[in-house]
């Protein structure tokens, strides 16, 4: 007998139900992962060029963050004459240019004071003796003649004229680092011999007026005298003038490119906020090597002075010029580990979902105290829930805007950009309020439990 279950009418084995469609499943399935895999293959190439050229681009716009930052000090330092002045003006009180400046003016007080000028004003019979007892104290009297000219150019020097004089001065030219940088303009601040100086003639002239007045006439036939005071040296100056304004010219576009390059690099990446992460620590540290530089160039500078300049009262003068250049760099470095922060505290890892769940939980505690306290959110807890997104949004929005258009931002200015944006999305958390009545730190909707 013929098993009609097992044959068909010619008598082939007929195939079990289902069987066709099993394997037909498993063909379609294998032609899928065939496909894909082959897709994958297709695209990985792309990938790889995508995160070349994103690496690039970091690379580039961190490299270009060092001088952006000169660039922008150049800017600002050069365009803005308040800013020059307000950076200046305290160099007047500073112990070490006061010195500095007091030696240079006595030196050129006394070579055109001699002793028997001194005599001019005793009786003629008088002065062969007098010349006599002159010439045994000998050094002894042009010591104490130059201590008492000392006496008096400091206190020109220490008082409120020395300070009106260097400022005027300095406002009138309005770029000293224009001078030193480019040799352009004149005034009381120019080069000579690759040197930054300032001339000392009204200071001088304070000093002969107080000599007159303490009863030493000799001093007002002193001729009309301009010393220089060198505040800045450096060899081959014509040098640091080129690059410095070409850093000059591009004033504030070169650190919007560093910023875009930058941006565009970590859009094109795969991993976005992984990638924005360490792009955003390579540019602090990018600008922290610039303030290292900073402080290893002022060593070398200051060593490399000759001998008849004054290294405190240089070193002053470094110090002020670079004020601004490394606030720039405190407060790129801060904007950097901010980002950074923000990024990571953002995303999917095990540590951010816990701070994360650590916020909310103390919100949330905020907001049950107040609730058995009978403070009731009305209708803005309901609103504040359904635009939550979009007022999130507009204040980072708003913090960003602040940074942006914030004159000369530090990094304490951004550490407080930073406080006031959490605080003021802790507040919308707090108002926020789901259809329950409940915010929803308290109701537990913003984050799964770490596994």
């Amino acid at each position: 007998m013929t098993d009609e279950g097992a044959t068909g009418p010619s008598g082939v084995p007929a195939r079990e139900p289902g069987k066709d469609s099993g394997r037909s499943e498993v063909e379609q399935l294998h032609a899928r992962v065939t496909a894909l895999e082959a897709e994958k293959a297709a695209r990985e190439p792309r990938h790889r060029w995508k995160s070349f050229f994103a690496a690039v681009l970091i690379i580039i716009g961190c490299v270009l963050a060092p001088l952006a930052a000169v660039a922008a000090w150049a800017s600002s330092e050069i365009g803005d004459t308040d800013r020059y002045v307000q950076t200046v003006a305290p160099l007047a009180s500073d112990p070490d240019i006061q010195a500095a400046a007091a030696n240079r003016v006595t030196n050129a007080v006394m070579e055109h004071i001699d002793l028997p000028t001194l005599l001019e004003g005793v009786a003629p019979a008088d002065r062969p003796l007098l010349e006599k007892g002159l010439g045994k104290l000998g050094g002894a009297l042009e010591s104490a003649v130059r201590s008492f000219v000392h006496d008096k150019a400091q206190e020109v020097i220490a008082s409120e004229t020395f300070e009106r004089i260097w400022t005027e001065a300095n406002r009138r030219i309005h770029t000293a680092v224009d001078k030193a940088l480019t040799g352009s303009g004149g005034g009381a601040v120019k080069i000579n011999n690759d040197s930054v100086t300032v001339d000392l003639g009204p200071v001088v002239d304070q000093v002969k007026q107080r000599l007159v007045d303490e009863g030493m006439t000799a001093a007002a036939k002193i001729p009309e005298v301009h010393t220089d005071f060198t505040v800045l040296r450096a060899d081959n100056i014509g040098k640091f003038k080129t690059y410095f304004r070409l850093l000059q010219i591009a004033g504030i576009w070169l650190p919007v490119l560093s910023v875009l390059l930058i941006a565009a690099g970590v859009l094109l990446s795969r991993h976005r906020r992984h990638v924005l992460v360490i792009a955003a620590l390579a540019f602090a540290f990018a600008t922290l090597m610039l303030g290292a530089g900073l402080a290893v160039f002022r060593v070398v500078y200051l060593n490399a002075l000759p001998d008849n300049v004054s290294q405190p009262a240089a070193g002053s003068v470094y110090d002020a010029l670079t004020q601004y250049l490394r606030a720039t760099v405190r407060m790129a470095v801060v904007l950097g580990v901010v980002v950074a922060l923000a990024a990571w505290l953002t995303g999917p890892g095990r540590w951010a979902t816990v701070v994360r769940q650590a916020w909310h939980s103390g919100i949330g505690a905020v907001r049950a105290t107040a609730d058995r306290a009978g403070l009731r959110t009305g209708p803005v807890g309901p609103f504040v829930h359904r635009h939550r997104g979009w007022i999130t949004w507009i204040l980072v929005a708003a913090a960003v805007l602040t940074f942006i258009l914030w004159s000369y931002p530090t990094g304490l200015v951004i550490l407080c950009i930073a406080l006031v944006l959490l605080f003021a999305l802790a507040v919308a958390e707090f108002l926020e309020e789901n259809g329950n009545g409940r915010s929803p730190a308290q109701a537990g909707l913003h984050e799964p439990p770490p596994r």
